[in-house]
C-alpha cells in the first residue's frame, strides 16, 4: 500500500505567479501537522486552531464564524457604548440605541421590577372568559401565538407582497423533540417539563407541574401535526393561497374575520383578501385544539408563551433559570452570556440598520467594497463558464440558467437606503420588556405595511455588522453585509489563493444557492416558475439525491446520522462555491494574474483549500451537535470540509490523495452538479 505523506512543499511552480505582493493569509498555527491531510483534512487544516481555541464556557458551539461575530460584536459594543455616555435629541436613532442599550444593561432595575412589567399581559390572558374572545386576542397578540403570520413577496408573483401564514405554537422548535423516543430526547422532555414547571412558579402561579402537563401535552398535539423540516424546504408543497372565506371554511373554529380586525388594527388599508397557509394540516389541527382543549388549558398555555418569550428580559432568577435549560440542558453551554453580549445582541434586533449606519463608516473602507465587487464579478464569469461546461444539461436549459445568472443582484457591506426607524419610540422612563414589547409591534406594523406595495428591491434582510450572507430566491439576489468581509473570510492584506479559498467560496455558496434543488425552482425574476427540460430536471434530481444519500451516512454522534436530505440546499451551495471559486482562481492563474506566489510551503492550489477548511474550524459540544442534527439546514463544520472536499476533482489533484485514503471516493461516485 501507498503510504499517504504530508506535502510540506509546492506541488508546482507555474509561471503565470507574480512576485509575492500579499500575505499567503494561511496561519500555520491553525494547523495539526502530525495529522495526515489525507487521512482527515479538517483535522490538519483546523487541529491547531482548534486547541489554540478551547470552548468558551458560554458557548455551546465556537468556530471561525463565531470568532468574527464576537469582534463585529466588540466593535459595536465600543459604537453604542459612546453613545450611551451622551445625551441625544429625543426620537433620535441614537437616543434610542443609547436608552434601549442602557436598558438592557440595568439588571438591577429589573430585579427590583420582579414579574410586574408581565403582570399586565398575563392580566390579559386571565381575563379571557369566552373562547369567542380569542381571535382577537391572537390577531393583537406579540407575545404568544398558534401560528406565525409574516410578509413576504409571493413566490408566484415575485413583485407583490403577501401575507404568508406557517407553523407554530410550540416552544422547543423542532417537533422532533416531541415525537422522537430515543433517550435524549426523551430526557429533553423530562427535564422541559421540570422547567415549565419551574417557571410557572417563579412567576408566581401555585401548581407548576400541572400547567407544564398541560402545556407539554397541547405542544406535542400541535408539533405532531407539523410537517418536518424536510418537508418544509418544498415551496410548493406549502404553498397553499385561500381568500378569508377559504380560510374560514378550512379552519371554522376561528373568527378570521375578528382575527385580521385585530391585526391590522389601525392598518385596515393594507388588510389583504388573500392569505397564503404554508402547513394547512397544522393549522386545523389548530383549530380542533381550541374546539376541544378548555378554556383553562388554552389559556395555560398562554400564560406559558408570554412566560417564555419575556424570560430573558425580566430578573436575573428567571432569566439563569431558562438559562439552565436552553442553554445548558438543551445545547451543553456551562455559563450564560455575558451581559454586554446580551445588550448589544439588543440593540442589533431592535435597531440594527441604525447602529449599521455607524458600523460601515468606521469599519468598511470603499476600498473593501471595491476588491468584492472584483471578486463577485470574477466569480459570475466563473459560475457562467461551469454552466457552460456541463455536460449533462442541455443547451435549451443552459440558456435559461445563463439568464438567472445574469440577472443576479448584487449587495455588498450596506444598503443604499436604510430602515426608517422614526415610528419606533424608546422610552426610558417604561420597563425593558414594555419597550420591548413595543419594538416587537413596531416590527410587525412595519411587515403589514408592506401589503398591497410592490416588493422593495433595495430591503435588506441582514443587518450590515452581521457575520453572514444570504441569497433570496424571491428577489434573486446574492448578498454580502460588511461584518463578514474581514478575516479569516476577507483579507485585504491576503492573496488571491486565500481569498478565493474563504470569501470566494462563500460568493460561490450563495450564487449556487440560486440553482440548489429549492434555488433551482425559481426563474431569473424570482418566481416558482420550472425552466428546466423534463430530461434536465431529471438528471439534476439524481444527482441531488446521490448528495443527500453521501451526506446521511456520516454518524455525527454514536448511533445518530445526518440528515443529508435536510442539509441539502447548502450541501449543493458549498459543493458549488468550492467548483466554482475555484475555477476563478485557475482564471486568474492563467491570466497571468495572480497576485501572490506559486512557491513556498504551500501551492495556490493548496492554500485555496486550507482557507476553505479554516472557515469552518470550531470547537462543539456532544448536546449542540444533537441540536443541530435537528435544527440546523446547515451540515456540521467537520463535514462541511472533510464532507465537501472528497466530491471535488480539484483537492485530489491539490493534495494528492489517491485511493487509499479514508476520504477518497472514486470519481465515478462523485457528483457532478454545478
Amino acid at each position: 500500500m501507498k503510504k499517504l505523506v504530508y506535502l510540506s512543499v509546492a506541488l508546482m511552480l507555474l509561471s503565470a505567479c507574480n512576485s509575492k505582493q500579499l500575505s499567503t493569509g494561511i496561519d500555520t498555527a491553525n494547523l495539526d501537522t502530525t495529522i495526515i491531510p489525507q487521512e482527515d483534512f479538517y483535522a490538519f487544516a483546523c487541529g491547531g486552531w482548534m486547541k489554540n481555541n478551547p470552548l468558551p464556557a458560554e458557548y455551546s458551539r465556537f468556530g471561525t464564524f463565531d470568532e468574527v461575530g464576537l469582534k463585529s460584536m466588540e466593535q459595536v459594543n465600543t459604537l453604542v457604548q459612546d453613545l450611551a455616555k451622551q445625551q441625544h435629541p429625543k426620537g433620535s436613532v441614537a437616543q434610542k440605541i443609547a436608552d434601549i442599550y442602557n436598558l438592557a444593561m440595568d439588571t438591577a432595575r429589573r430585579n427590583t421590577e420582579g414579574i410586574e412589567p408581565l403582570r399586565a399581559t398575563l392580566l390579559e390572558v386571565e381575563s379571557i372568559s369566552s373562547k369567542d374572545e380569542l381571535p382577537r386576542l391572537l390577531g393583537a397578540s406579540t407575545e404568544y401565538g398558534l401560528f406565525d403570520m409574516y410578509v413576504e413577496a409571493d413566490i408566484m408573483n415575485s413583485t407583490k407582497n403577501l401575507l404568508y401564514e406557517g407553523q407554530g405554537g410550540y416552544a422547543l422548535g423542532e417537533k422532533e423533540y416531541y415525537i422522537d423516543e430515543d433517550d435524549h430526547t426523551k430526557m429533553i422532555r423530562a427535564e422541559y417539563l421540570k422547567h415549565i414547571a419551574r417557571m410557572f412558579e417563579l412567576c408566581g402561579y401555585e401548581d407548576g407541574d400541572a400547567a407544564a402537563q398541560t402545556v407539554l401535552r397541547i405542544e406535542t398535539r400541535l408539533a405532531k401535526a407539523a410537517k418536518d423540516n424536510v418537508e418544509l424546504r418544498d415551496p410548493l408543497g406549502n404553498y397553499h393561497l385561500m381568500t378569508i372565506a377559504e380560510l374560514q371554511e378550512a379552519v371554522p373554529q376561528l373568527n378570521w374575520q375578528e382575527f385580521f380586525n385585530a391585526m391590522f388594527a389601525g392598518l385596515e388599508e393594507h388588510r389583504p383578501d388573500t392569505v397564503c397557509i404554508g402547513q394547512p394540516e397544522q393549522l386545523q389541527e389548530v383549530g380542533r385544539m381550541l374546539a376541544e382543549e378548555s378554556l383553562e388549558d388554552i389559556k395555560t398555555l398562554f400564560r406559558w408563551q408570554v412566560i417564555d418569550g419575556a424570560a430573558g428580559y425580566l430578573t436575573d432568577e428567571l432569566y439563569n433559570q431558562n438559562f439552565a435549560f436552553y442553554g445548558k440542558i438543551l445545547s451543553g453551554k456551562q455559563e450564560p452570556s455575558q451581559l454586554w453580549k446580551r445588550a448589544i445582541g439588543i440593540v442589533n434586533g431592535t435597531l440594527g440598520e441604525g447602529i449599521g449606519q455607524e458600523y460601515v463608516k468606521v469599519y468598511f473602507p470603499e476600498e473593501n467594497k471595491k476588491r468584492m465587487l472584483d471578486l463577485v464579478h470574477n466569480l459570475q464569469k466563473s459560475l457562467s463558464q461551469r454552466i457552460d461546461g456541463l455536460d449533462w444539461m442541455s443547451d435549451e436549459t443552459k440558456v435559461k440558467a445563463q439568464e438567472k445568472l445574469a440577472a443576479f443582484t448584487i449587495k455588498i457591506g450596506y444598503p443604499d437606503k436604510w430602515k426608517d426607524y422614526s415610528k419606533l419610540e424608546i422610552d426610558p422612563s417604561e420597563t425593558f420588556y414594555a419597550n420591548l414589547q413595543r419594538a416587537a409591534r413596531f416590527e410587525i406594523n412595519d411587515a403589514l405595511d408592506e401589503l398591497g406595495k410592490p416588493v422593495d428591491r433595495d430591503k435588506w434582510y441582514m443587518n450590515p455588522q452581521t457575520v453572514n450572507a444570504y441569497y433570496n430566491p424571491t428577489t434573486n439576489e446574492i448578498c454580502f453585509p460588511a461584518g463578514i468581509l474581514q478575516p479569516p473570510f476577507f483579507d485585504m492584506s491576503a492573496d488571491d489563493a486565500f481569498n478565493y479559498g474563504a470569501i470566494g467560496v462563500v460568493i460561490g455558496h450563495e450564487m449556487t444557492h440560486g440553482f440548489d434543488d429549492q434555488g433551482a425552482q425559481f426563474d431569473k425574476e424570482g418566481n416558482l416558475n420550472n425552466w428546466w427540460t423534463e430530461e434536465d430536471k431529471a438528471k439534476f434530481d439524481a444527482q441531488t439525491a446521490a448528495l443527500a444519500d453521501y451526506f446521511s451516512s456520516f454518524e455525527v454522534a454514536p448511533g445518530v446520522h445526518a440528515n443529508g436530505k435536510f442539509t441539502l440546499g447548502e450541501n449543493i451551495a458549498d459543493h458549488g462555491g468550492l467548483q466554482v471559486s475555484f475555477n476563478a482562481l485557475k482564471n486568474i492563474l492563467a491570466e497571468d494574474k495572480f497576485n501572490g506566489e506559486c512557491d513556498g510551503e504551500f501551492s495556490p492550489e493548496q492554500r485555496f483549500f486550507l482557507a476553505y477548511a479554516n472557515v469552518w474550524a470550531n470547537n462543539i459540544r456532544p448536546e449542540e451537535i444533537l441540536v443541530r442534527t435537528k435544527s440546523d439546514p446547515h451540515s456540521l463544520g467537520r463535514y462541511r470540509v472533510n464532507g465537501a472536499l472528497p466530491q471535488i476533482g480539484a483537492w485530489y489533484e491539490a493534495w494528492e490523495v489517491t485511493e487509499e485514503s479514508p476520504m477518497y471516493v472514486a470519481p465515478e461516485n462523485r457528483v457532478h452538479i454545478w
